[in-house]
């Protein structure tokens, strides 16, 4: 229903920011790394958002960057991770590093989030991972072995990263394929953001 909000920030405080759109103030749940990134009161600020339908409430949550968005909407596809645990994890980490830990099988990573124990943290490296091997098309994006990330297939893993962040592979790969695959996975990963996510332009 909602895709972005534009208007001035009008209140901000843990857990959520408030926008004002045309004489209307949106309260928007949001991660403490949007939060961060959040102008001052009173200045124009922008986020991706997406309602969350349930029976008794209407909830709008809402992000710097696509990539955060599509990370939390992929992460709420998990079966037993809700909203709270998305952002919780997306408040520990960068949706770069949980795209990172579930293209390479590195489930620890995702502990590092409030109240994503081992046994949450590898349903969500199996599933996102089963996810990612849906979307393949024609061959495109194999999925790396746990640890078996190097030089030469860091391009094809950080591919797999992106199609968790809810790109197409086939898209992914076509700008991966612009950046030398001996850089980091992460690394290409925050280049090839740049290059598709026009919220994530400008920023480090």
């Amino acid at each position: 229903m909602f895709y972005r909000l534009r208007g001035t920030l009008i209140h901000v405080e843990p857990g959520f920011a408030a926008i004002e759109c045309g004489g209307v103030g949106f309260k928007c749940f949001t991660s403490l790394s949007t939060l961060r990134v959040l102008p001052k009161q009173g200045e124009e600020a922008t986020l991706y958002t997406h309602l969350n339908v349930r029976e008794d409430a209407l909830d709008l949550f809402g992000f710097a960057t696509v990539s955060e968005l599509n990370c939390f909407k992929m992460l709420t596809g998990v079966s037993g991770v809700g909203p709270k645990v998305a952002l919780a994890i997306l408040s520990e980490l960068t949706p770069e590093q949980v795209a990172v830990a579930v293209a390479t099988g590195d489930s620890k990573f995702l502990t590092r989030a409030s109240g994503v124990g081992p046994k949450l943290a590898q349903r969500i490296a199996l599933e996102l991972r089963d996810k990612v091997k849906n979307l393949k098309k024609d061959g495109t994006a194999g999925i790396p072995a746990a640890g078996a990330v190097s030089a030469s297939s860091n391009a094809e893993a950080a591919v797999n990263a992106l199609a968790v962040l809810g790109y197409q592979p086939a898209d992914a790969a076509n700008v991966v394929a612009k950046f030398d695959s001996s850089l980091s996975v992460e690394e290409l990963i925050r280049l090839s953001l740049r290059a598709m996510d026009p919220g994530a332009r400008g920023k480090k």
